[in-house]
C-alpha cells in the first residue's frame, strides 16, 4: 500500500488517490510549428546525435491525421514490474536516457514558477532538476520500486504512484508538465494526451521527450538476419502522438525528432542495457536466447552495422513542446 501523503504537501492530488497496479558529427534536422501552426525547417549540427525529421505532411502543410494508438498487449503491471526490478541500478545503467532527459530539461526555461509534474519520474533525478529550476515539483510513476528509490534520494519533490493514462490529480493543477523516456510505454496515446491537457493550467506548457517507432532498428534488423523472432516493444510514431495531442486540444509549438546513438562493446552488454532499463516488455512470452542464438545475433549485428568493435543502438526520440490555451 502506498504511504499516505500529507495534505499540506499535496495540494494537487485528486481524491481519492488512484494507483493502478557513440558519436561522429552528423547533420541534424528538425521540424517546428510556429505559433500560427506553420512548419519551419530548422537545420543544425550536433556532434553527439543524429537527427531525422519525421511525420506525415500533406500538401497544405498539415500533419495527416492518424488514429490514436492503443497497445492492449502491453500490460502496465508488467512494465511497472520491470522498472521496479531495474530501480536500484537504473541510474548507473541509464546513460543514454540521462542524455535525452538533460536535453529535454534544457528545452525548458531556466527558471520555472508554480507547480510542475514529472510523468514517469523514475528515481526522481529529473523531478529534482525541476525543483532546482524553481518549481514545486511532483513526480508520478507506475513502478513502486522506482518511487521507493526516489523517496530515498530526494525530500523536496512529492512522489506519487499513478498511471499516465489516469493521472491522480485534479484538473488544471500544473503550470508545467515534463516527461522524458516514459510515455512510449503507455497503452493509449489519446488517453495520455487528454490527461496532460486536463492537468495543465491554461497557459501552461508541456515538454515531452518520447521514444518513437524507429528505435532499436539495428537490433530488429540483426534479429531478422540471424533468423530470430522479434522481441521489441511496439512504439507509436511521431505522427500518432501529434494526432493525439491535436485531438486533446493542446497547441503544438514545436517537435524535433532525434536519433540518439548509444554504443556497446558486445552483444550481451547491449541486450542487458535494453533489459536493464525495463525496455524488454513485448506483451508476448519470448523463449530465452541460446548460446548459438547469441553468437548468430552478434555476427549479424556486427555485419549490418560495420562500425568496428562498437555496436550502436539507436533511440529515436521526439521532443514535443505543447501549450494549453
Amino acid at each position: 500500500m502506498m504511504p499516505a501523503i500529507p495534505a499540506e504537501k499535496s495540494p494537487v492530488l485528486a481524491e481519492p488517490l488512484k494507483a493502478p497496479e557513440g558519436k561522429a558529427l552528423r547533420t541534424t534536422a528538425g521540424v517546428h510549428f510556429s505559433n500560427e501552426g506553420a512548419f519551419v525547417a530548422d537545420m543544425s549540427f550536433d556532434a553527439g546525435v543524429a537527427v531525422q525529421a519525421e511525420g506525415s505532411v500533406n500538401a497544405k502543410g498539415a500533419f495527416k491525421a492518424e488514429e490514436a494508438i492503443t497497445t492492449p498487449a502491453i500490460n502496465e503491471q508488467d512494465i511497472a514490474y520491470r522498472f521496479s526490478k531495474a530501480a536500484v541500478k537504473y541510474n548507473s545503467i541509464a546513460s543514454i536516457q540521462r542524455v535525452i532527459a538533460e536535453q529535454a530539461l534544457a528545452n525548458l526555461p531556466k527558471a520555472l514558477q508554480g507547480e510542475a509534474l514529472d510523468i514517469g519520474c523514475g528515481t526522481g533525478i529529473h523531478t529534482q532538476a525541476l525543483v532546482k529550476k524553481g518549481a514545486t515539483a511532483t513526480g508520478v510513476d507506475i513502478a513502486k520500486g522506482m518511487l521507493a528509490q526516489a523517496r530515498k534520494m530526494y525530500s523536496d519533490p512529492i512522489f506519487v504512484q499513478g498511471s499516465a493514462v489516469d493521472l491522480p490529480f485534479v484538473g488544471s493543477a500544473f503550470s508545467t508538465v515534463f516527461s522524458s523516456m516514459a510515455l512510449q510505454w503507455v497503452s493509449d496515446t489519446h488517453l495520455v494526451a487528454n490527461e496532460i491537457a486536463r492537468v495543465l493550467k491554461r497557459g501552461g506548457v508541456a515538454e515531452l521527450a518520447i521514444m518513437v517507432a524507429g528505435s532499436f532498428n539495428e537490433l530488429r534488423t540483426a534479429r531478422k538476419v540471424a533468423q530470430l523472432p522479434q522481441a521489441d516493444t511496439f512504439m507509436p510514431t511521431t505522427s500518432h502522438w501529434l494526432n493525439g495531442f491535436k485531438q486533446s486540444g493542446l497547441d503544438l509549438q514545436r517537435v524535433i525528432t532525434k536519433d540518439y546513438i548509444d554504443s556497446h562493446s558486445d552483444i550481451m552488454t547491449l541486450l542487458h542495457s535494453v533489459k536493464g532499463v525495463g525496455a524488454g516488455e513485448t506483451g508476448q512470452k519470448q523463449p530465452p536466447l541460446t548460446r548459438r542464438d547469441i553468437k548468430k545475433l552478434a555476427m549479424a549485428y556486427s555485419n549490418i552495422t560495420g562500425v568496428g568493435s562498437k555496436l550502436p543502438l539507436t533511440y529515436r526520440v521526439s521532443h514535443f513542446r505543447l501549450e494549453k490555451r
